[in-house]
């Protein structure tokens, strides 16, 4: 008889160190919320963030039988709440709610920024993603994609978007439309989408890469009109505007995201319950219906997979931050 490397008794004391080293992760995702839960939102109360968070913390607190909290830690672009999160206790128990600039633009633009994007977190899910429209002011002659571009090029600079600041999502999808198209259009920044609107709609400035939440009501009005859409598909609210990609731009995508995070070395079972129990979250129809009809797309995806897409996330906005040069303000 062929003699093999282990004894029956080695394999079974080898099953028996696994299980055992296993065994407190398994019992902690049982017992997992043990206390109150805080899902931080890194910025003030009322937008879309912190009404996402409540939302889930609602439909979480009815499923885990225990309390869960919003703690708005608002400041530096969403990194201040970011950084608390990346240095809290890894159970569990302290969440990010966190979006595009402090989870996937922060790094490249912040030289001293003090956690690390990749390695200081634990992706669970994504949550929410939209793409931005762009959207011009009624008075600027191009009536589509290819006449703007035109534009730009004939008299560089001469067309101008606004953006809520410098460093932001908005602008840096601006910057990445730049590169793209090989045209240039001057970056007016903002203190905030809402100074940045009402601009747009007075014609002082010519353009916006806009969240749908925050343009849809004036393309509604027809004070603001759509050129395309930043997502590799059309938007369902906006069937008729084209995307980027299909205009002459292959492969172009810039979204606004929404993923929730925990420290890192929070244990593979209660990254898995959480992940389990918030997707379950997301498909329900009251939560459906309310981000969906507010032009959202609800996520939902495995720890794993949004582990690769926050790499890829950085690595972009990376590149396109360094070949910018955009300075955060």
């Amino acid at each position: 008889m062929k003699r093999t490397p282990f004894s029956l008794g080695t394999l079974a004391l080898v099953a028996t160190l696994a299980f055992t080293a296993l065994a407190p992760s398994l019992a902690s995702a049982q017992a997992y919320p043990t206390k109150i839960v805080r899902i931080v939102v890194p910025f003030p109360p009322g937008g879309s963030t912190d009404l996402l968070a409540r939302k889930l913390s609602e439909k979480l607190t009815v499923t885990w039988k225990q309390t869960v909290i919003v703690d708005n830690r608002p400041g530096a672009g969403g990194t201040v709440g970011a950084d608390h999160v990346s240095k809290s206790d890894p159970d569990g128990h302290t969440l990010l709610l966190g979006v595009t600039g402090s989870n996937g633009i922060a790094g490249a633009l912040y030289p001293n920024l003090p956690y690390d994007m990749v390695k200081g977190f634990t992706p669970v899910t994504a949550v929410v993603s939209a793409p931005l429209l762009i959207v011009k002011n009624p008075n600027l002659p191009a009536k589509n994609l290819a006449e703007l571009v035109a534009a730009a090029r004939a008299k560089p600079a001469s067309i101008t978007y606004g953006s809520p600041g410098s460093g932001t999502s908005m602008h840096l999808t601006g910057e990445m439309f730049k590169l793209a198209t090989k045209a240039s259009f001057l970056h007016i920044p903002y203190r905030g989408s809402a100074g940045a609107l009402t601009d747009l709609m007075g014609g002082q400035i010519d353009l916006m890469f806009g969240d749908v939440l925050v343009v849809m009501p004036q393309i509604q009005g027809g004070k603001l009109v759509p050129l395309a859409v930043t997502s590799k598909q059309r938007h369902p609210l906006f069937p008729n505007v084209p995307t980027v990609a299909e205009s002459g731009y292959p492969g172009f995508e810039a979204l606004s995201w929404q993923g929730l995070f925990a420290p890192p070395g929070t244990p593979v079972a209660v990254v898995e319950k959480i992940n389990k129990d918030v997707n379950a979250a997301l498909t329900s129809p009251d939560i459906q219906e309310y981000f969906v009809s507010r032009g959202f797309q609800l996520g939902g995806s495995s720890a794993t997979d949004y582990k690769a897409f926050i790499e890829a996330e950085t690595k972009k906005w990376a590149a396109i931050v360094k070949a910018s040069g955009a300075k955060p303000d």
